[in-house]
């Protein structure tokens, strides 16, 4: 099984690094990416455990990008976590994922649920390389009593367009995508079925958009059948994974409930390589 898609307490996911390793090997998983949000903070410590259990390990990241009031995801694969450019790029996204959460659980102060920012954001603060996120506002929210889940936390107060909901400030597709290959990694839009734009794809694709996640938990077979065929009109790769978090609210899937084909991947490493020919970059995952 191949799962490209996985999160860890580096983001908003449930498991640490070793953990996710030790749960994808258990199902079967043989090649495992962590695409933690707008960090590889985790990326190190998942390799040299993926590299203990047998397990070939792929460097990753989903970076949030913005079009308009709309969130657009995008996975990198077989990036160097190394690049000075991502790097800086990457700080400063989690830089404003603080400031945002700030702002939204002092929203909730006004309409009277008080939570403890500093404790909330403090695994943040204390370590830069980790990235914050909604989810830690609805877990206090489900700890001090105020919601009974964090689906309701989300679909009652953090939610797009509720009322402690703060509006995203980040950089658009292109410029991540840019980034994504100035650090020598292919590009994927991840969950398109989720974005519900499709007539976005060509636009990112003229970008540099180098695949689609044609293979994601929410995709139905319809939907996986309909991206698969796209990125082959298009010309471009096809990416897939479970979107494991380790939290329901995510829903219940594990690693390796989603599986990319054999031959995509293959694909994806051969579209990996030629980058990283082309820029001079190791082509070591």
């Amino acid at each position: 099984m191949i799962d490209l898609h996985t999160h860890t307490t580096e983001s908003d996911g449930r498991c640490a690094p070793g953990e996710l390793v030790a749960r994808a090997a258990g199902a079967g998983v043989t090649v495992l990416a962590v695409t933690d949000h707008d960090t590889v903070g985790g990326c190190e410590a998942a390799a040299a455990a993926s590299a203990a259990s047998g397990m070939t390990f792929v460097k990753g990241i989903e970076i949030t990008a913005m079009r308009g009031d709309h969130d657009v995801h995008i996975l990198g694969y077989f990036i160097d976590v190394a690049a000075h450019g991502l790097q800086t790029f990457l700080s400063e996204q989690r830089r404003r994922r603080i400031d945002r959460l700030r702002q939204m659980i002092a929203t909730l102060a006004a309409l009277g649920f008080p939570l403890d920012a500093e404790a909330i954001l403090r695994p943040a603060v204390e370590d830069p390389k980790k990235s914050a996120g909604r989810p830690w506002i609805a877990r206090a929210l489900v700890a001090g009593g105020h919601v009974a889940s964090t689906d309701e936390a989300f679909d009652r107060w953090l939610g797009w367009g509720k009322p402690a909901f703060v509006p995203r400030l980040g950089a658009s597709p292109g410029e991540v995508i840019a980034r994504i290959h100035d650090a020598s990694g292919v590009a994927s839009l991840a969950h398109p079925g989720l974005v519900g734009h499709d007539e976005w794809i060509d636009g990112m694709v003229s970008e540099g958009l180098d695949a689609l996640e044609a293979y994601h938990t929410d995709h139905d077979s319809a939907a996986t059948k309909r991206y698969v065929a796209m990125a082959s009109a298009l010309g471009i790769g096809v990416s897939g994974g479970s979107d494991f978090h380790g939290d329901p609210a995510h829903g219940s899937c594990q690693p390796g409930a989603v599986s990319l084909p054999r031959h995509a991947y293959d694909d994806l490493v051969r579209r990996a390589t030629m980058r990283a020919t082309a820029s001079g970059a190791s082509t070591s995952s």
